[in-house]
């Protein structure tokens, strides 16, 4: 395992996870991302506080919603950022999700075309191109990012789609410079990822080999691999809930899918949470996350490694972020 990159919502104060960056940094970790999913915290103002106390480490947006911001001004958000760190920002942008969406107002129609128009638009805007675009989502008129006080030119700002769905890593597979592959998946479930990524780089003619594939892992370690795997669990439970038809592919037992469907309505409230996380097995939390003893969460991240991630993206679930940090230290690897 060469590479290893650093997970951050919304579960710690900016302030640590400025500090998690800098211990990140020192650890040889390659980047760290921040999650932008729920209305809890927006994503690239603490990339900006990462980047201010950090020299080294990428900084990646993993992911902001592409139905929220113009085009244009996700281009000046995210050149802004590769002002304050020059070639180390990462674009990851996504579909969003419902029911979050459509109690917003955001209807999420047509997800594909307006992704494939987003990618295009934003890209050439990055590219200092003066961009003219007339499409179903996208409206440009002779647009471009007007610098005033630098050189015009290219921002090294590389373009990762977050996917899950079939159609969704296809079109990564042909857009975009990568895929963030999601988490809560067995090692398993990236056999079929990345035969449909390799469809997607098959039109475009290239090849896997061209697309960058980290991936994010949960990770809940901690010395007691019983304390370990009940802090997954929650989270675990919530997902086998949430999202059952991705638990399947990943080799879920189908009766307990339907046991917690008895369980958990959607959105589910926190009691309800609490009856399914009782039904969740210790071998599903292991097969779905990187839980237990630091020995036994670098083995479970290798097993993605092996199955064609290239950068694991650790989302730390315990409460102390700076022993997992240590655990995978470049020496450690």
């Amino acid at each position: 395992m060469d590479r290893v990159s650093l997970y951050l919502q919304d579960a710690h104060p900016i302030r640590d996870g400025m500090g998690y960056a800098r211990l990140a940094e020192e650890a040889g970790f390659e980047a760290v991302w921040q999650a932008e999913s729920r209305l809890v915290r927006e994503a690239t103002i603490p990339l900006a506080a990462f980047a201010a106390v950090t020299d080294r480490i990428k900084l990646g947006s993993g992911v902001v919603s592409m139905w929220v911001r113009n085009p244009a001004f996700l281009a000046a958000t995210f050149s802004t950022l590769d002002d304050l760190a020059p070639g180390r920002v990462i674009l990851g942008i996504g579909a969003w999700w419902d029911p979050l969406a459509g109690k917003v107002g955001v209807s999420r129609d047509r997800p594909l075309r307006a992704m494939r128009e987003v990618v295009e638009t934003v890209r050439a805007l990055l590219a200092g191109q003066t961009v003219t675009f007339k499409g179903e989502f996208v409206q440009l008129d002779d647009v471009e990012l007007d610098y005033v006080h630098q050189a015009r030119g290219a921002k090294a700002v590389p373009i990762v789609i977050g996917a899950t769905g079939d159609q969704m890593l296809r079109l990564a597979g042909e857009i975009a410079d990568g895929v963030l592959l999601n988490y809560l998946v067995s090692p398993s479930y990236n056999q079929r990822a990345l035969g449909l990524l390799s469809e997607g780089a098959a039109r475009a003619g290239r090849t896997l080999d061209d697309l960058d594939r980290p991936q994010l892992v949960v990770c809940s370690m901690d010395d007691d691999r019983t304390s370990a795997l009940d802090a997954a669990r929650l989270l675990v439970a919530q997902y086998l809930g949430q999202q059952p038809h991705i638990m399947k592919a990943s080799g879920v037992p189908a009766d307990l899918l339907e046991d917690i469907g008895r369980v958990m309505t959607w959105p589910a409230g926190q009691e309800e949470v609490r009856r399914a996380a009782a039904l969740v097995p210790d071998e599903v939390v292991q097969l779905i996350t990187a839980s237990g003893t630091p020995a036994e969460c670098r083995a479970k991240v290798n097993e993605y490694v092996e199955a064609g991630c290239t950068c694991p993206v650790l989302y730390p679930l315990g409460g102390d972020v700076p022993a997992m940090i240590e655990a995978f230290r470049k020496s450690e690897r």
